[in-house]
């Protein structure tokens, strides 16, 4: 008899979408196309602010603050 199928989550690709790979070619160029940036700023933002996206948005002036 085979083994069932674990489901797969989503948790993983969320937790992935809130971070920006600094060292990943693609995810920069995107982001600066996104912030209307150079990539070498968002590289030294991702190394300043550390890699979580939201952080990184808000360094660069892109991102609305949340209201708590």
């Amino acid at each position: 008899m085979a083994k069932k199928a674990k489901k797969q989550t989503t948790r993983g690709r969320k937790q992935d979408r809130a971070r920006v790979a600094g060292g990943q070619k693609h995810e920069v160029s995107y982001e600066a196309r996104k912030t209307g940036r150079s990539a070498a700023a968002v590289k030294k933002t991702v190394k300043k602010v550390g890699n979580s996206r939201r952080q990184v948005e808000l360094k660069l002036g892109t991102a609305k603050k949340r209201a708590r």
